[in-house]
C-alpha cells in the first residue's frame, strides 16, 4: 500500500514515508525489507517525474539520506535531460539551488552542521552551470562574486563552487562535454577572471578567519595552472602567498600554489619576478627549516601535515628546477640560492618515503641527463667521449669557443652537488633483478619469493642516473665507492644494507669505465669482498656478502674474460658457495655460473698459462663432488652450463669426450633402469623410479639447450628406449583415465607419467631446434617418432594428449621445411580432426593445444602449402573455419597467431593457380569477420594486422590476379561492371548495418577511402583509427593498441641512443661478438 503511495506522483510526495523508505534501504532491518525499500526506490529514480517533487522533498525532510536521493535524482535530470526541459522549470531550479546554497552558508552554524549537505548541492549547482553557463547565466560570476562579499562563509563557501567550476572545466571535462562547450568555458573563466582575482586578493589581505583564507588558498591553487599571467606576476598575488608561506597553518596550501607557479613555463618574460620569488623563498624556507636539521629525521618523526610540507617541498624545488634552473645559474647571488635548494632537495631525498623519493629521483635524473649530453655532444664529433671520462678532456677543440668554457664552469658549478648526488644513489641504490637474496620484515635473510615491479623499475632509473654520474665523474665515482667499501670492511659502517646497496651500485655501473681503470677499480673491489666474506662470521652474513660478490662478477664479464686467475678463483669461489645450503644462495651461484660461462665460454677450454689441463676437464673430474648439494632443478641449470663450455671446444674428438664425461652419472643411472624394465616392466611403474627418469631426461634437456648439434652422440644414445618408455607410459596413461575414475587424469601418478612424455618431447623438441640443419638428422630423428609419438596422439583419449607433440612437430616443419611434405598427410590424419574437436567447443578448454595447434598450422602454410592444396574442399573449409576460430579469440597470442597464419594463406593462394576457386569461397567471410572483431574492443590488440588483412583484400580486388567475379550470379542479380564495384557495395551494405549511427554519407566515404589510401599502409591505418572513432567503437577509452606500432618504433629509437653512451646498456645484455676470442 505505502508502495502504491510513494509511486503515485499526481499528488505531493509524502515525504514522512519517504524517509521511512529511505531508513529502510539504510537501516538494519530484515534482507526483505531493504530489497523493497530499494526496489521503490529505484522506481521513483526511473521515473521521468519525480525530479518535479525535488523542491518539496529537500525543503521538507530533515533526514540527510533523503536528501541525498533527491539530489540524485536531480543530478540524473541535470546530466541526460536538461536541455529539454521548459525554461521556466530550468530558472526555477536554478533559483531555487541558488537560495539554499545562500541560505545555508550565510549562517556559521548552519554551515558546518549542514556540510555535507552543502558540499553536494554545490556540485549539482556546477552541474547546472556547465549547461547554462555563460549563454544563459551571464550574470553568474559577478552574482557570486558579490554574494561573497555580505559574508564570510557564503564567502568560503563561494570559493569552493569556483574551485569545482576550475576542476571541471580544467581536469574532469573530457568525455563529458563536446571540445566547443569546453573551449566556450575556458573562454568565460579567462575572461571573467578578473573579478575573482580581486576577491582572492581581497579575502587574503583583509580576512582573519583560517577557514576563509585556507578555502581561497585551495580555490587560487585549482585556478593557477591556467588564468593569464599577468594576474600571477603584475599584481600582488606572489608576495602576498610569499607572506602566508612562513604561518603554520597556511604553510602547505601556499606552497601547492607556488609549486603551481613554479611549474609554468612561458619564455623568458617573467626571469625577473621567478629570481625574486626563489630568493625570498630561501630565505623564508631557512627560517622555517635550518638548513642544519636532519630532514629524513624530521620526516620520520613528524605529524602528517609537517610530512605533507617536506613531500610539497620536493615538489616545489623539482617544478622550479626543472623549467627555471638556467635562470638561477646566471649570478653569483642567485647561486648561492640554488647551491642551498640543491643542497635541501639532496637532503630530502633521503627520506624514507617511496613517493617523495620518486619525484626526487625523476629530477635528478633528469637534470644529470641534460648535463651529461650538454659535454657528449660537445666532444662528440667522433666518440671522444666514448669511454674516456668527461674529467680527462680539458684540450679538446671544443672548449676553445665560448660554448666550451661556459659548458666547463657549469660543471664546476654543479660539481659537488653531483658528488653528493653519486653518495644518494650508492646509499639509496634500488636492487637488481639478478639478486635472489633479501631481507623479510622479521630481519631474517631469505629468498625472494616474488620480483617487486615497482623496484625494478626504480632500479633502471637509479642505474641511469648513476652511468651519467660516473661519465661526468670517473675519479670521484670510483674514490666514494672505494671509501664506502673499506667502511665496510673495518666495521665502522657495516649493515646488511649498506653493503646491498653498495655492490649493486658498482655493479650497475659496468661498462662506463675505461678498462683499463675498470680493472683497477675491480681487483680492489673484489679482493676487498673476497676478504670480507673469509673474516665475518655468521651465516645470514655470509649469505649476503656471498649473494652481493656474485651479483658484482656477473655484470663485469669484460674484466673476468681479461683476468684468468680472477675468473678461476671466482667460478671456485660460485662452486664453494654451490655447498652453501642457505635460501638462495645455491640459486644464485647456479645462475651467476650460466651468465659467467656464457660470456667466457672460451676460456675454460683452453690451455691456461701454468695450469695442467683445461678447466672444463678438471671441473668434469671433480663434477660429482661439485653437484652434491644442489637440487635438481639447479643441477639442470649447472648442466647447461658445463654444456655452453663444451660447444666452444673446436676439437671435435675432445668435445666427445668431455660430453661422454658429463653425462656419466646420468647415462649410468638410465642404463640400469633400462636393464632393470628389460627383467621386469612393472619396475618402470616405481614412483621414485618415474622421478629419476623425469631427471635423467631434464639433464639431457639442459644440456641438448646449450650444445645444440654437438648433443647428438649423446641422444643418440638413449633415444629408442627412451620412445620406448614413452609409449608404454603413453598407454598406462590411457589405461588410468579409460577406467573411468573421477580426476584419474589429475592423480599425482598420472600426472607424474605426463611430465615424462612432455620432458621426452621436449627434449627431441630442443635438440632439433638447436641442431643445425643437416637432414640426416632429420630422417635418423622423425620416421621412429611417426607412430609412438603422432600415433599414440590420435589413439588417446583427449584428455591423455601431449600439446607439446603440437609443437614438436611444428618446430621439425620449421627446420626441415619442403622434406617434410609427403608427412603432412599423415601430421593431418592423426592431429587436425582430433585436436579440432578438442578446442572449437569453446573459448577456454585445453589453452596449450590451441596455440601449438595453429602454430603447426602455420609452420604447414608457410613451409608446405602445397600439400595445403591438396586437401578436400571439406579440410580446406576445416582449415579456413579454424583460422577464423583463432582471430576470433580473445587470448591475444592465439588471435594473433591466427591472423598472421591468414595473412600467410592469402598470400599464397594469391600466388596459386587456385586464387579464384579459394577467393570466391572465402573472401566475403574473412572481410566480414575482420571487420568484426576489428570493431570490438576486446580485439584491440590485434588492429595492426586487422589492417593489414583489409590492406590486402582491398589490393587483391584491384590488382587482376583475380579473373572471375567474386559474387554468385545464380543469386545477385545485378551485373557489377567489375570485382571492386561489387566489393565497395557489399562493404557499405555490411558497415551500415552494423552501425546504424553513423550516415550513409560517412560509410561511403569510408569505404571510397578504403580504396584510395590502400597502397600506403600509414595513411590506410589513419583513415581505419578515424573510423574506429567515430564509430563511437573505440571513443573515450584507451587506445593505445591501435598506435602500437608508433611506440615500437620509438622505443628502438632510444635502444639505438642508449647503445651510444657506454655502460647504458648493461654488458650482459648486449650480444657480444667477442665472446671471448
Amino acid at each position: 500500500m505505502a508502495a502504491e503511495k510513494l509511486r503515485d506522483l499526481s499528488q505531493p510526495i509524502d515525504v514522512p514515508l519517504l524517509d521511512a523508505t529511505v531508513s529502510a534501504f539504510y537501516g538494519t532491518g530484515s534482507k526483505d525489507e531493504r530489497n523493497a525499500a530499494d526496489l521503490i526506490l529505484r522506481d521513483l529514480q526511473s521515473n521521468p517525474d519525480t525530479w518535479l517533487q525535488v523542491v518539496h522533498i529537500l525543503s521538507s525532510t530533515q533526514n540527510l539520506n533523503t536528501k541525498f536521493f533527491a539530489l540524485q535524482v536531480l543530478e540524473g535530470v541535470i546530466k541526460y535531460r536538461w536541455n529539454a526541459l521548459p525554461v521556466d522549470q530550468r530558472d526555477g531550479m536554478k533559483n531555487y539551488i541558488s537560495d539554499v546554497i545562500v541560505k545555508l552558508s550565510s549562517d556559521e552554524n548552519s554551515f558546518r552542521r549542514e556540510r555535507l549537505y552543502v558540499n553536494k548541492l554545490n556540485i549539482i549547482l556546477v552541474q547546472i552551470l556547465k549547461h547554462e553557463w555563460p549563454s544563459r547565466w551571464r550574470s553568474f560570476i559577478p552574482d557570486l562574486v558579490a554574494a561573497a562579499k555580505t559574508s564570510e562563509t557564503i564567502c568560503e563557501n563561494c570559493m569552493a563552487i569556483l574551485k569545482l567550476l576550475s576542476e571541471e572545466v580544467f581536469d574532469f571535462s573530457r568525455g563529458e562535454m563536446t571540445q566547443l562547450k569546453i573551449k566556450e568555458l575556458k573562454q568565460s573563466l579567462n575572461s571573467e577572471f578578473q573579478l575573482i582575482h580581486e576577491l582572492c586578493l581581497y579575502v587574503l589581505s583583509a580576512s582573519q578567519r583560517t577557514e576563509l583564507v585556507r578555502a581561497t588558498l585551495a580555490t587560487l591553487h585549482a585556478f593557477l595552472s591556467w588564468i593569464p599571467l599577468g594576474y600571477i606576476f603584475e599584481s600582488p598575488l606572489l608576495e602576498t602567498l610569499l607572506k602566508f608561506f612562513p604561518l603554520p597553518s597556511y604553510r602547505n596550501l601556499t606552497l601547492q600554489c607556488l609549486t603551481e607557479v613554479a611549474a609554468l613555463n612561458f619564455g623568458d618574460f617573467y626571469n625577473l619576478q621567478y629570481v625574486k620569488m626563489y630568493s625570498i623563498f630561501i630565505l623564508q624556507l631557512k627560517g622555517i627549516l635550518p638548513i642544519s636539521a636532519n630532514i629524513p629525521e624530521a620526516y620520520a618523526q613528524g605529524s602528517s601535515e609537517e610530512q605533507a610540507f617536506i613531500q610539497n617541498l620536493a615538489l616545489f624545488f623539482t617544478s622550479f628546477y626543472k623549467f627555471h634552473i638556467r635562470i638561477l645559474e646566471t649570478a653569483p647571488e642567485n647561486i648561492t640560492a640554488l647551491l642551498v635548494g640543491l643542497e635541501y632537495l639532496i637532503d630530502i631525498s633521503y627520506v624514507d618515503d617511496t613517493e617523495v623519493f620518486k619525484v626526487c629521483l625523476d629530477y635528478w635524473n633528469s637534470l644529470v641527463l641534460e648535463l651529461f649530453e650538454a659535454h657528449h655532444n660537445l666532444d662528440n664529433p667522433a666518440a671522444t667521449v666514448n669511454m674516456m671520462g668527461l674529467q680527462q678532456m680539458p684540450l679538446l677543440h671544443g672548449l676553445a669557443d665560448g660554448h666550451g668554457s661556459q659548458l666547463m664552469q657549469r660543471r664546476q658549478l654543479y660539481a659537488n652537488p653531483m658528488s653528493r648526488l653519486r653518495l644518494l644513489m650508492i646509499c639509496r641504490m634500488a636492487k637488481p633483478e639478478e639478486v635472489l637474496i633479501v631481507e623479510d620484515e622479521n630481519g631474517n635473510i631469505v629468498r625472494e619469493t616474488m620480483k617487486d615491479n615497482d623496484v625494478l623499475v626504480q632500479y633502471k632509473i637509479m642505474r641511469e642516473t648513476l652511468i651519467y654520474l660516473s661519465h661526468l665523474d670517473h675519479e670521484d665515482t670510483e674514490k666514494q665507492m672505494l671509501k664506502k667499501l673499506s667502511k665496510q670492511l673495518n666495521g665502522e659502517d657495516w649493515t646488511w644494507n649498506n653493503l646491498n646497496t653498495l655492490c649493486w651500485a658498482i655493479g650497475s655501473i659496468s661498462g662506463s669505465m675505461m678498462e683499463e681503470q675498470e680493472n683497477r677499480f675491480l681487483v680492489m673491489v673484489i679482493r676487498d669482498l673476497l676478504n670480507l666474506c673469509e673474516v665475518t662470521k655468521g651465516k645470514d652474513n655470509k649469505a649476503v656478502i656471498a649473494s652481493n660478490i656474485m651479483y658484482v662478477v656477473g655484470q663485469y664479464p669484460r674484466f673476468l674474460r681479461a683476468h684468468w686467475k680472477f675468473l678461476k678463483t671466482v667460478v671456485n669461489k660460485l662452486f664453494e658457495f654451490m655447498h652453501e645450503t642457505h635460501p638462495g644462495v645455491q640459486d644464485m651461484a647456479c645462475d651467476t655460473f650460466l651468465k659467467i660461462v656464457q660470456k667466457c665460454r672460451r676460456k675454460f677450454v683452453i690451455l691456461q698459462v701454468g695450469e695442467s689441463e683445461p678447466f672444463v676437464s678438471e671441473l668434469l673430474t671433480s663434477l660429482p663432488t661439485t653437484i652434491v648439494d644442489l637440487e635438481p632443478h639447479q643441477i639442470h641449470t649447472f648442466y647447461e652450463s658445463v654444456g655452453t663450455m663444451i660447444q666452444a671446444e673446436s676439437d671435435p674428438q675432445k668435445r666427445d669426450e668431455y660430453l661422454q664425461r658429463l653425462m656419466e652419472l646420468p647415462n649410468q643411472k638410465w642404463a640400469e633402469i633400462i636393464g632393470q624394465a628389460r627383467q621386469s616392466v612393472d619396475f618402470l611403474k616405481d614412483p621414485e623410479v618415474v622421478r629419476v627418469v623425469l631427471n635423467i631426461l631434464q639433464t639431457n634437456t639442459s644440456a641438448a639447450a646449450s650444445l645444440g648439434t654437438y648433443f647428438l652422440s649423446q641422444i643418440s644414445l638413449i633415444f629408442l628406449d627412451m620412445l620406448s618408455v614413452y609409449r608404454m607410459y603413453s598407454e598406462l596413461i590411457s589405461a588410468s583415465i579409460a577406467e573411468g575414475i573421477p580426476y584419474a587424469s589429475r592423480t599425482s601418478f598420472v600426472k607424474l607419467l605426463r611430465s615424462v612424455k612432455r620432458e621426452t618431447l621436449k627434449l627431441i623438441e630442443t635438440f632439433l631446434d638447436k641442431a643445425e640443419d643437416q637432414p640426416q638428422i632429420g630422417k635418423q630423428f622423425v620416421p621412429p617418432m611417426m607412430d609412438p609419438v603422432l600415433g599414440d596422439y590420435a589413439r588417446n583419449l583427449p584428455d591423455a594428449r601431449e600439446s607439446e607433440v603440437l609443437s614438436l612437430f611444428a618446430t621439425i616443419i620449421n627446420k626441415y621445411r619442403g622434406a617434410m611434405i609427403e608427412d603432412i598427410p599423415r601430421i593431418f590424419e592423426a592431429a587436425f580432426q582430433c585436436t579440432l574437436e578438442m578446442i572449437t567447443k569453446n573459448f577456454e578448454d585445453y589453452p596449450e593445444h590451441r596455440l601449438k595447434f595453429f602454430s603447426l598450422l602455420r609452420a604447414i602454410a608457410t613451409h608446405c602449402f602445397q600439400a595445403l592444396i591438396l586437401l578436400s574442399s571439406e579440410q580446406l573449409k576445416l582449415v579456413m573455419d579454424s583460422i577464423i576460430w583463432a582471430f576470433r579469440h580473445t587470448e591475444r597470442n592465439i588471435a594473433e597467431t591466427g591472423l598472421n597464419l591468414l595473412l600467410e594463406m592469402l598470400k599464397n593462394f594469391q600466388a596459386s593457380e587456385f586464387c579464384n576457386q579459394f577467393y570466391r569461397s572465402y573472401f566475403l567471410t574473412i572481410e566480414q569477420e575482420i571487420f568484426a572483431v576489428l570493431t570490438d574492443t576486446f580485439h584491440k590488440p590485434g588492429f595492426k594486422l586487422h589492417v593489414s588483412v583489409l590492406q590486402h583484400l582491398f589490393c587483391l580486388v584491384e590488382s587482376g590476379s583475380l579473373t572471375e567475379p567474386l559474387w554468385d550470379s545464380s543469386t545477385v542479380a545485378y551485373p557489377y561492371p567489375n570485382n571492386a564495384m561489387f566489393i565497395r557495395e557489399y562493404t557499405i551494405k555490411l558497415l551500415g548495418s552494423s552501425f546504424p549511427n553513423m550516415t550513409a554519407t560517412e560509410v561511403a566515404n569510408f569505404v571510397n577511402g578504403l580504396y584510395e589510401s590502400r597502397a600506403d599502409l600509414s595513411t590506410f591505418k589513419n583513415h581505419i583509427r578515424d573510423f574506429l572513432v567515430q564509430s563511437k567503437e573505440f571513443s573515450a577509452q584507451d587506445n593505445k593498441d591501435l598506435y602500437a606500432e608508433e611506440a615500437a618504433a620509438q622505443r628502438e629509437r632510444e635502444r639505438q641512443r642508449m647503445l651510444s653512451i657506454p655502460g647504458l646498456i648493461a654488458p650482459n645484455e648486449i650480444q657480444d661478438e667477442m665472446v671471448d676470442s
